[in-house]
């Protein structure tokens, strides 16, 4: 039996030249973690840790460290030591590492299962808490259960028989001589550490997650390459215990390196006046905020700001400026900006950047979030810098420097898994939202968001699915006391209420306070006292009438170009109501259903006007089915053209108003354009849509001031903006909705709403007064009351089978969904366990939508193809062996989403390279090989339908 911690044993080896000791290892991440914990959490996250254990901070963070230094115990086996046979063989023959034989091939037997499996005792040996009937709450198993899941998935509640018998029932853990190693490692780590206080209580889940959160983040920047490497021992190094302080006195130093070259820090949220922030005076909404929660916040402490305001009314600035607010008093560490688009996100990712410089000082690291993020311009430092990687932790050298304070993130932040531990992060809901599915790191998720403010644009935009989830999410930040802002245009008081409840709920009250909505306006809850503010109504300076010019027209989207259009048609329409356009002057905006309706309503209309369509920018089209690069190119010129003008840029600076009214100009798009964008439109036409998308459409109508000046002769008044809407003829009935609309939206929705909308007074919406009583109403239960028998009997129908929907996909969500914090109960499985067959690639296709990407290769000659239609640009040289980055970024740029269902269904696709299986944004991609046919058209035929690539993006037909 070894009575000395044996050096033999290795942790890393993997670019080092010789094996590196598993006890240095362990020392590297308790040295990280302590240099974490000083400079990532705050005071009261630190002393909430604290007082969950019954220790002094101090204690804590020593106790914690030495937590984290033990996740890799469970490489002191078998299975583990075997991976490196010239290592392993060095331990051959002596009789303390005996085994059963074959036990070194158990593979399956993870090391950190092992961690897991050996932990629980040795913990309850040095006085941990443990009670074997109650194991759950016992204190020595959930600190064994967090370190087991430091590769991003926890373990199950071990069973009494599991522990007290588990060399017996996993082999892999090797026989007495390992276990006393392990035992070694653990007393010398222990000491070095001076963590010999002993936690009197566990961790409740929100505060879980942090510490297993900093224990992920400590390992993962121990094992850089660069950094093993300046701390590799000399090959005769024993283990002695003053060759293992001096060992973690070196590795402290390094440590400091490392996190201050990682760059995670924490953001300061400087005490600034909302116009040393922002360039211009606020606005009523925006003033009252200012006025009123500076207050709010130093009395009950930080909570939950909802704010409701029509488009263009200064949300996105109302929010940050809370976020000032909030974090200052919560000494939070940054903030996220989730917004429900990458459109969006990569719109806001500037603002926010622009905010930071501004409002706050500290480590202001700024990540963009999604999954296409590393190809947005406005993230134009390349991220996919590849850094070798030990254990899969990437490599130190490109964030050794030293630490920069400019609004930026760089290197080591923007690998996998790494840019929402940045202090500050614009980026999809998605990102978020996906820290409520059972998948792996998901709980590292959490912690990234933890001891930041949580802002949410657009809170009305999703569905059952995502709301459930949502939910969930709020809860989770009310127990970790995290401050929230969530931002809506168009939010029922139920959507509202159920929002705010979640939030209190998470905080620990669990009743709920009825509340309706003022829009505009704003409330407040915190997390001390769980009370809710009376909601606050601001009042607009942008107050105005909405006119409401529904047109019911024969539904011919569908009729080719060069047929003439019937008279009540939805063409004949179109044409009336462009015509000033095209004639004196001006833009417009129309919003189709589907990308296909879009593009063939394009079409129609460069017929109908032919010299508009020949004008530079006089026709433009944008929806989601463009390649990568070519949507970024048309939306830059949409932000251009319709974009805010020069003058309302900069209030601040004296500028005269637009003097000329813009040159005719028609965008045609899809719902893209209906959140968040900041574009602006003289008219805006819109086929029929649920009430709330269509308010929001028509936020886009003189959504700023111009004056007369700017303004169409044909525009009477900027403050009377016209919507039109285009409903099908007999769409007050379920038979009267074409298929193509009833696939996007609920018929009872779009019943209700132009039931609605047809019996409005004077054909007018009083923006904002009407807002929240006509959105309430779209959805009250008892909205048939004016209609006949048979139609009331017909829409309780819809409603009951949208109901059941949203049921189902309500009860989807709270299937998958984790566990709420108070129901994890102390068992971390609860976080990712999943029921047999649900894989993270089904969660996450769920979470998101049907969609696939192909990418289309161009035949110009046989065997010879090119990314573009044009030719121009060839495939780059190593797409077939192993693609570099560029190459990647080159490839991703051409990529094309589209239904999942094309690619399901496609037939003749390319084969892909078979070194693109490993690499997870090509392995996803479908390769479309495109011919050009006699017309010049490029094609690709797919069994009995055509797949169709033009200047208007891809199309499919028969």
């Amino acid at each position: 039996m070894c009575a000395s911690l044996d050096t033999r044993l290795w942790g890393k080896e993997h670019g080092l030249g010789r094996p590196y000791p598993v006890v240095c290892h362990l020392l590297d991440t308790g040295a990280v973690y302590r240099e974490l914990w000083e400079r990532v959490l705050s005071r009261a996250m630190r002393a909430r840790i604290a007082t969950a254990l019954g220790l002094t901070v101090e204690a804590a963070r020593d106790v914690t460290a030495f937590w984290a230094a033990l996740h890799d115990l469970g490489k002191i086996t078998p299975p583990f030591q075997a991976q490196v046979p010239a290592a392993f063989a060095r331990l051959d023959g002596d009789p303390a590492y005996r085994f059963v034989p074959g036990a070194d091939k158990q593979r399956e037997f993870r090391h950190e299962m092992a961690t897991h499996w050996t932990l629980v005792n040795l913990l309850a040996e040095i006085g941990y808490p443990m009670d074997y009937g109650r194991r759950r709450q016992s204190v020595a198993h959930q600190v064994a259960q967090l370190l087991g899941g430091h590769h991003g998935r926890f373990g199950g509640v071990l069973s009494r028989k599991e522990l007290l018998k588990g060399d017996l029932l996993q082999p892999a853990l090797g026989g007495d001589g390992w276990a006393e190693q392990r035992r070694l490692h653990l007393d010398g780590v222990r000491r070095v550490l001076g963590a010999d206080a002993v936690p009197v209580g566990g961790l409740p889940a929100e505060l879980a997650v942090v510490v297993s959160g900093l224990v992920v983040v400590a390992d993962w920047l121990a094992s850089q390459t660069t950094n093993v490497k300046k701390l590799l021992p000399p090959v005769d190094w024993a283990g002695s215990p003053e060759q293992l302080d001096a060992h973690f006195a070196r590795s402290s130093r390094r440590a400091e390196e490392a996190v201050r070259g990682s760059r995670l820090g924490r953001a300061r949220f400087n005490d600034r006046g909302f116009e040393a922030i922002f360039p211009y005076t606020p606005n009523l909404l925006q003033e009252d905020i200012v006025a009123r929660l500076p207050a709010l916040v130093a009395e009950r402490g930080p909570g939950l700001v909802l704010v409701t305001a029509p488009t263009g009314d200064g949300k996105t600035e109302a929010a940050l400026f809370a976020a000032s607010v909030l974090g200052r008093v919560a000494d939070a560490r940054g903030l996220y900006f989730a917004l429900p688009t990458m459109a969006t996100a990569d719109g806001m990712f500037p603002r926010v950047r622009k905010y930071a410089k501004a409002a706050l000082s500290g480590e202001r690291a700024l990540t963009l979030l999604h999954s296409m993020a590393w190809l947005s311009p406005v993230y134009a430092d390349d991220p996919t810098e590849q850094h070798q990687e030990v254990d899969g932790a990437p490599d130190l050298e490109a964030i050794s420097a030293p630490p920069r304070t400019v609004v930026e993130s760089d290197g080591w932040l923007r690998g996998p898994k790494r840019p929402i531990l940045a202090s500050l992060g614009a980026g999809t809901i998605d990102q978020a939202l996906t820290a409520m599915l059972p998948v792996t790191h998901n709980a590292l998720r959490l912690f990234g968001l933890s001891e930041k403010v949580f802002i949410l644009d657009e809170a009305h935009a999703y569905g059952p699915w995502m709301h459930q989830h949502l939910v969930r999410l709020l809860e989770w930040l009310g127990a970790l006391k995290a401050p929230v802002v969530l931002l809506s245009a168009t939010l029922t008081g139920q959507a509202a209420g159920s929002l705010v409840d979640a939030y209190r709920r998470g905080a620990g009250f669990h009743d709920s306070l009825p509340f309706e909505p003022c829009y505009p306006g704003w409330l407040f809850t915190d997390v001390q006292t769980g009370r809710v503010t009376d909601p606050r109504p601001t009042g607009t300076s942008r107050a105005r009438t909405l006119e409401v010019d529904l047109r019911m027209v024969a539904w011919d989207v569908d009729q080719e170009p060069e047929t003439p259009p019937s008279e009540r048609g939805r063409r004949a329409v179109l044409r009336e109501v462009l015509g000033p356009v095209a004639d004196e002057g001006g833009t417009a905006l129309v919003c189709c259903t589907t990308v296909a309706e879009a593009q063939q309503t394009y079409r129609d209309l460069c017929r109908a006007f032919p010299e508009l369509a020949e004008r530079d920018g006089g026709m433009r089209l944008l929806h989601s089915r463009y390649p990568a690069r070519e949507r970024q190119q048309i939306s830059e010129e949409c932000e251009t053209a319709y974009g805010k003008p020069r003058w309302e840029a900069a209030p601040g600076r004296q500028e005269s108003r637009p003097r000329e009214v813009r040159p005719p100009s028609i965008l045609v798009a899809t719902q893209v354009v209906e959140q968040s964008l900041d574009l602006d439109f003289d008219l805006v036409v819109s086929d029929l849509a649920p009430l709330a998308q269509l308010l929001q459409r028509a936020g886009r109508g003189c959504r700023h001031a111009r004056g007369s000046a700017g303004r169409p002769v044909w525009l009477a008044d900027e403050e009377r903006p016209r919507l039109v809407v285009l409903a099908p003829a007999g769409s007050t009935e379920a038979k009267g909705i074409p298929p193509s609309m009833a696939a996007v939206y609920d018929r009872s929705l779009l019943i209700r709403s132009v039931t609605l909308l047809n019996a409005l007074p004077g054909g007018e919406i009083a923006i904002p007064g009407d807002v929240q009583r006509l959105i309430d109403e779209v959805y009250a239960e008892d909205f048939g009351q004016g209609l006949d028998e048979a139609a009331r009997r017909e829409l309780k129908g819809m409603d009951l089978d949208r109901a059941a929907r949203e049921m189902v996909e309500r009860s989807m969500a709270q299937t998958v969904h984790v566990a709420a914090p108070a129901d994890v109960n102390g068992d971390l499985s609860r976080l990712s366990e999943r029921d047999l067959g649900v894989t993270e690639e089904l969660l996450t296709t769920r979470l998101g939508a049907d969609t696939g990407r192909v990418l289309c290769l161009y035949e110009q000659s046989p065997g010879h193809f090119t990314l573009d239609r044009e030719g121009k640009v060839a495939l780059p040289r190593d797409w077939r062996s192993k693609p570099s980055p560029d190459s990647v970024r080159q490839l991703m740029a051409f990529v094309v989403p589209v239904p999942g269902k094309w690619v399901r269904d496609a037939t003749g696709l390319m084969e892909q390279p078979p070194s693109w299986k490993k690499q997870p944004l090509l392995r996803q991609l479908a390769l479309l090989p495109m011919s050009e046919d006699s017309g010049g058209s490029w094609t690709h035929e797919a069994g009995g339908s055509v797949i169709v690539s033009s200047r208007l993006g891809l199309e499919s037909g028969r």
